[in-house]
């Protein structure tokens, strides 16, 4: 069969369901190719991440068209090809290593598809299957350090000396003393990460931000995921983080199952928080231009005196 891919959301990321069915038809003998929209295909898969990346509106030209992903339907991979090794020939200007060594999570966030789609945590993969000999991997576990499985997997990663990125972020929750020493001694590609999305997140990311440090993690080195909702709350979340240094980014909550777009106000927040030149040399009511002060709890920054 000829089979035509087509990742809608523009590999601006490698598509890891496509590497997947790539690895499953190349196996049973089919012809593999980006989809070209000239010539005609037995099966051509379609496959979104996002529900806001604008759907591919071309007439395809196959017997058969699938579409899945998260930006299209919540459904999985055929157990048979799940449990393949994707083909990552497909994306060669990727240098990493792209996998899960957990799937699943622990907590029941409201605003997070991973509990509908994936249930509670669960072990996936080993480190040395996820790399197959590269160097370097993106990690796409959503909460690795919640389960034993994941701790294992990281004292491996760093016996391997191999370089990470937990891309979604880490729970800082679970950051023990014990776990941010075993942090301290990873390979971190670019930043380690975390999530603070609301202001009760704020102080369990102090408490494993000042474990960290006493390891040896600069304050600098920390990206932390910020959700926008209400901006005002989550004003107050990124003037902390300015004033310790870490490195927010700001993502203006969408509701996926009803499908609702970011208010504008919470779309500029994200770019006046995300434009670092901007975020470091005014604050929002600045850049926005209102008379809105920013209340920061000297209560939690007092963990660092």
């Amino acid at each position: 069969m000829k089979i035509g891919l087509i990742d809608v959301d523009g590999h601006n990321f490698p598509n890891f369901a496509l590497m997947k069915i790539s690895a499953y038809h190349k196996a049973c003998g089919d012809a593999v190719e980006w989809y070209n929209g000239i010539e005609h295909y037995d099966e051509v898969f379609m496959s979104k991440v996002f529900t806001f990346t604008s759907d591919d509106q071309s007439i395809i030209k196959a017997d058969k068209v699938f579409k899945g992903g998260t930006g299209y339907n919540y459904d999985n991979l055929p157990i048979g090809i799940e449990a393949l090794n994707p083909d990552f020939s497909i994306y060669p200007m990727y240098n990493d290593a792209y996998g899960f060594i957990t799937r699943g999570c622990i907590r029941n966030c409201p605003w997070c598809i991973v509990p509908k789609r994936e249930g509670k945590i669960m072990p996936y993969r080993d480190i040395e299957e996820i790399l197959q000999g590269r160097k370097s991997a993106i990690l796409m576990d959503n909460n690795i350090l919640a389960c034993d499985y994941g701790l294992e997997q990281i004292e491996k990663i760093i016996k391997l000396q191999c370089k990470v990125d937990f891309n979604q972020g880490l729970d800082a929750r679970l950051v023990t003393d014990e776990v941010a020493k075993m942090l301290s001694k990873v390979k971190w590609i670019r930043n380690i990460r975390f999530a603070c999305d609301t202001q009760s997140a704020v102080a369990p990311f102090l408490s494993a931000l000042k474990k960290l440090n006493k390891y040896g993690i600069k304050n600098h080195r920390v990206f932390v995921y910020l959700l926008v909702q209400n901006v005002d709350e989550a004003d107050k979340r990124s003037e902390i983080m300015k004033k310790l240094g870490v490195n927010p980014y700001a993502q203006p909550y969408r509701d996926f199952e009803k499908n609702i777009e970011p208010t504008e106000e919470q779309k500029k927040f994200a770019r006046y928080v995300n434009k670092k030149e901007i975020y470091n040399s005014t604050d929002w009511k600045g850049y926005n231009s209102s008379k809105r002060t920013v209340v920061i709890d000297e209560r939690q920054l007092n963990l660092f005196n």
